[in-house]
Formats: structure tokens, sequence, C-alpha cells
């Protein structure tokens, strides 16, 4: 086999731009459309709804135990970069009415776009050894070690933040939002397979 080839720095702050705009584009949309995300984004908010506390201080808490396991088994590159996408997603989602304007799109093409992009965004992050930390850490580990695609785990995770999702939203948004969370992670479990594309930790 040939030798791993790294990305160049400007590859990868191309792809930095590209991911964490793909994914900030695909969160709006879901949440102009009322659904519900899964992560800790999805993990966040439901926080939100427990303790008067904002969004963005819960994300970054429930985000910092992620972080220092990805510290710790993938090194302090893909931390930093990681860290820095889970500072952008959350600015560019929340400032989206002024970026994008006020849309109001079908709940099917939020569902399909918005999980799309977001999955796509991920899948970019991820083949440029980043992260939107949280759930995404540990899938990549589990990949790296035991060979578990890393979109089958965080689908996984997801199901589980959107059943809790039900306690605070009505089972058709939950059901539609489950179909989203397959969506999202079907594109990175075809995508970023550890029998097709090996990359090892810390390189890109």
């Amino acid at each position: 086999m040939s030798a791993v080839r790294r990305h160049s720095a400007a590859e990868d702050a191309l792809a930095m731009v590209t991911g964490t705009v793909l994914a900030a584009t695909g969160v709006y949309l879901l949440s102009r459309a009322g659904l519900v995300t899964g992560g800790t984004a999805g993990l966040s908010l439901l926080l939100s709804y427990a303790f008067p506390m904002p969004f963005g201080l819960l994300f970054a808490a429930v985000n910092l135990p992620f972080l220092a396991l990805a510290a710790r088994s993938r090194g302090p590159r893909f931390t930093v970069l990681s860290a820095a996408g889970i500072a952008v997603v959350p600015v560019l989602s929340a400032h989206g009415p002024a970026l994008l304007g006020p849309v109001s799109p079908h709940p099917v093409v939020a569902l399909l776009a918005g999980n799309l992009l977001a999955g796509t965004g991920i899948l970019v992050l991820f083949r440029h050894g980043s992260s939107l930390g949280g759930f995404n850490v540990i899938a990549l580990l589990a990949q790296d070690r035991f060979g578990v695609r890393a979109g089958w785990v965080l689908l996984a995770f997801d199901t589980g933040v959107i059943a809790g999702s039900a306690l605070v939203t009505s089972p058709p948004v939950v059901l539609a939002s489950a179909l989203g969370a397959v969506v999202l992670n079907a594109v990175i479990a075809l995508n970023h397979r550890p029998d097709r594309y090996v990359v090892p930790a810390g390189a890109a």
C-alpha cells in the first residue's frame, strides 16, 4: 500500500470552511422546520429546557469532556480543529436569518436537505482530521479501534437524543427527526468506511 498523503494546510482550511458552513446550513434548515437535532446540539437543547442557561453555554459545557477525550486519543491538532468547529457551527446557525433570510422550508425538504447538508459537512471534517466534537469523537474512536462505521455509532447516539425529545415535542416531530437522523448518518456510514477510507488518527 502506498503511504498516506497528508492534505496541505490550504486544503485543510478550505475543508474547515466547507464542513462548518454545510453543517450550519443544515442545522438552520432543520431548526426552521421545527425538527429536532441529534448529537450534543440536540442534547444541549434538551438541557436548556430543564436548566435556565443559554444554549451556547450548555453546548460548550457538554462538549468539554469529549474534547478532553479527543486530546488524549487523537492529539492536539484534531482537538483544536474540532474546538473550532464546535465554536463556529452554532454561531453560523444562530445567525441564519441574517445570512440566509427567514426561510420557511417544507418539512420534507428540510428533513432531506438539512440532514444531507449536515451529514456532508461532518463527512468533510472527518476526512480532514476534524469533527464537531461530542459523539463524533466516540464514533471515530469506535471506527479506529473496532472497525464499526462511525455513521452507525452516531445513529445510535442520535436515536437516544431524539427519543428523549419526546418529552418536549410531538410524536410526529420525533418520528420525522428520527428519519432525518438516519439520512444524516447514512451519509457518513456509506462514505467514511474503515474498509475503504483509512485515515490514521492525526493524519490528514
